[in-house]
Formats: C-alpha cells, structure tokens, sequence
C-alpha cells in the first residue's frame, strides 16, 4: 500500500501534467484555426485545377503526344510511396493511421510481385516505417524547422519526385496524407499522382464545355503536370497540418480529462490512507491508556 508521501507525490505530477495538456490543448486548439483556414482556402484552387487538367487530360487521351507524366512509363513495377506524416507526436492516432494505410498498400503490392520504394516527409512516418522497410526507404524531407508550410516547401518534395521520376527509379507513385474533416474525424487517403490522374468535374447540367486551347493541349499539359504534382502535395501537407492539429486537440483534450479522473481517484485513496493512518493512532492511544 502506497504511503501518504508516495500518493501525494504522484497528485502533484499528475496535477503537472494535466497543466501541460491542458496548454497544449489550447494552442493546438489556436494552430488549428490558422491551418483550417490554409487548407480551405487551397481546396478550391486545386479543385478548378484537377477540373481544368481533367478536361485537358481527357482531350489528349491515349495519344503517342501525351507526356510521360500523363501517360506514365508503360510499366507499374516500381511504385513510390510518399507517406507525409508529422513532424512531431502526441496527436492520437494521427501519424498511426497514415502509415498503416500505406504499409497495407505496400503488402498489397509487394503480394502482386511488385518493388515498393518510400519517400517519407516527417519524422514519425519515418520511425514507424523503418521496422519493416528500412531499406525500401530512398529518401526523406525533414520539415522540422518549418513553422508554416508554404508552395516552396511543397515544391521542393514535388521537384525531388519527379527528378526520380525522370532517372527511372519508379513507375508509379502514391501520396499518403489525412484529410480533415474536424476535431474528430481525419481520413486517411492514397492518391496517385504519376502517372496522373484527375476526376473530371461533374456537370449539373449534363452538357460539357468545348475548350479551344493555346498552344495545343500537349504543350500546355507538359508545363502544368510537374505544377500539378507540387500542388496536390502542397493541397495534401494543408490537409496534413489541419488535421495533426485537430488530431493533437483532441487527443489532449481526452488526457486532460483521463488525468482529472485519476486525481479524483488518487485523492480519494490519499483521504482514505490518512483516515485509517489517523484511526490506528487513536486505537494505539486508547490502548495505551487503558493499559495503564
């Protein structure tokens, strides 16, 4: 049985602990704001721009003229994956549910004889990967030190895909991001960004626009397909930010709560502890002197 000192050392680190979650409760609940802004102010932006290469995409078909970026290398040997988690933990089961997404992709593929390669951004998807693909792991972006993330940052994990792209090294490759929904409700998501593809836009009245582009549709796809892989990268670190945010509040929201309990908890057996320490004084006193 614990003594009094013991219990009261551990209300007190307990007490210190709820202080913590409690404020970083309250600034993933302000990072949160900002990040819900960021990731919604690019959603329709990338949205018109899937819809405007879709079309374009759609134009262009099958053709020998397609870039490779479109039509890919003829192959799906090697896919790349590019698992984006966070930079930092204590968000839930946030980073969890990205690399399990992606470690299931990976045994699919691996099951159909495929090469399965990583690029991870952010430490935590990282650390989980190397138990099992430590040597599938080509390539990592450290986004530590970036306290906002912007285009560039984006650019630069989009410029180091594709450069692997041009020198061969895959033939597919797969984004693995969480979408944010709220506080509650992030959702894993794969999507495939080389070779191409884009959801043409839904039409509420059936009928399609005719486009006359200039130059022509090969060229003006060459240019925006490396465009379009940074942004729907840059589109998936925003979604990433709001949702460790929204993961991170709360996942301490939920400890702040577990830690008030085991105070209550541990403030009761302190209470009890004293009382039966104080009763067996008064039963030794009262012995004593009716001894006497």
């Amino acid at each position: 049985m614990p003594s009094l000192k013991d219990l009261k050392t551990r209300i007190d680190s307990v007490k210190s602990t709820r202080k913590i979650t409690q404020a970083m409760q309250m600034v993933a609940a302000a990072k949160l704001r900002r990040a819900e802004e960021a990731a919604g102010a690019a959603r329709p932006y990338a949205e018109r721009f899937n819809a405007v290469m879709a079309e374009l995409a759609s134009s262009v078909g099958d053709s020998d003229s397609a870039p490779k970026l479109l039509s890919g290398t003829g192959s799906d040997q090697v896919h790349l994956l590019v698992v984006m988690t966070a930079e930092r933990g204590l968000c839930g089961g946030f980073n969890s549910s990205i690399v399990k997404l992606a470690r299931a992709k990976a045994e699919e593929l691996t099951a159909a004889g495929k090469t399965v390669k990583f690029l991870t951004v952010g430490k935590k998807g990282r650390e989980q990967l190397k138990r099992d693909y430590e040597d599938a792991i080509v390539g990592h972006v450290d986004l530590t030190e970036v306290k906002r993330i912007g285009y560039a940052d984006a650019q630069g994990v989009a410029e180091d895909v594709l450069s692997r792209f041009d020198a061969g090294d895959f033939d597919v490759a797969t984004v693995f991001y969480s979408i944010f929904e709220s506080v509650i409700s992030q959702v894993p998501t794969a999507t495939q960004i080389i070779p191409a593809k884009f959801e043409s836009a839904d039409d509420a009245e059936g009928a399609s626009t005719v486009y006359d582009y200039e130059p022509d549709e090969n060229e003006i796809l060459a240019d925006l397909l490396p465009r379009g892989v940074a942004t729907q990268i840059f589109s998936g670190l925003l979604e990433n930010g709001a949702s460790e945010q929204g993961a991170r509040m709360s996942a301490m929201d939920n400890a702040t709560r577990n830690a008030g309990e085991m105070i209550d908890k541990l403030t009761i057996q302190f209470n009890r502890t004293r009382q039966a320490v104080i009763t067996n004084e008064l039963i030794e006193i009262i012995s004593g002197a009716e001894a006497l």
